[in-house]
């Protein structure tokens, strides 16, 4: 019956993805969005995996050769770290990710990447890395990067694609939009680093409160919306000159 409801939603919602080559003349900027252990890492946590899972595991191995490539490129990489404080929960969702636990530290695969000068790690308390980059004085660390680095063109990663990632998107995009991210054009999305949760409705019946929430479906979803909103979706990403005709 899911399998259906999926196919049908991607015949009445049809994703095209691209194949991007990100040209060498520009600057492009990753985003690493929440690809901690508290939400990759199976039994880490209350909203971790409780099983291996084979959508996370891809998007982990995607962001990890993304990683390696921008850094030995020395491209600008910025790395979201949900990281929430014990009082002050994020309804509707269970206690996740506390500041100062190993939930909310990089999953193994990309602990290296905070050794690297090319990389800006930001620890956020709230589901956007737009609004969780804002300081108390009013600025935007994550505004900032965009426009200390000159970057033209954004490449996001990470979980979850339906959340988190969307929702940075969105932001992203309406800042872009806005002119206050100059001189960023581009917003991209690739779906092969991307993943999202799996809570199936035979599952979420029987915890209180819980709603269902499809993996396939919820990715597929995310992306959508996220195209929609003006984001380019990608399936394959390279570096260099396009080969010619």
């Amino acid at each position: 019956m899911v399998s259906q409801t999926i196919d049908l939603l991607k015949n009445e919602l049809p994703l095209e993805q691209e194949s991007v080559v990100l040209p060498e003349e520009v600057v492009t900027g990753l985003v690493l969005v929440d690809i901690i252990n508290g939400f990759c890492t199976v039994g880490a946590g209350n909203l971790a995996p409780r099983e291996p899972n084979r959508q996370i595991s891809g998007m982990i191995n995607e962001s990890a050769r993304l990683a390696r490539l921008f850094c030995e490129k020395k491209l600008p990489v910025m790395a979201f770290l949900d990281s929430h404080h014990a009082d002050q929960p994020e309804d509707p969702y269970p206690p996740h990710c506390i500041a100062g636990t190993d939930e909310s530290n990089l999953v193994p695969a990309l602990q290296w990447i905070e050794k690297e000068t090319n990389v800006t790690i930001r620890r956020k308390d709230c589901y956007d890395g737009y609004l969780g980059s804002i300081e108390a004085d009013g600025s935007n660390v994550f505004v900032d990067w965009v426009k200390n680095n000159q970057i033209s063109t954004l490449l996001v990663v990470g979980v979850c694609t339906d959340i988190c990632v969307l929702d940075f998107v969105c932001s992203t995009l309406s800042a872009r939009n806005r002119g206050f991210l100059s001189p960023l054009q581009d917003v991209m999305v690739y779906s092969r680093a991307c993943a999202t949760f799996d809570v199936p409705l035979h599952v979420a019946k029987n915890i209180k409160g819980a709603l269902p929430h499809p993996q396939e479906l919820m990715h597929h979803v995310g992306l959508y919306m996220a195209k929609e909103r003006g984001a380019i979706i990608t399936n394959e990403v390279s570096f260099g000159a396009p080969n010619k005709p």
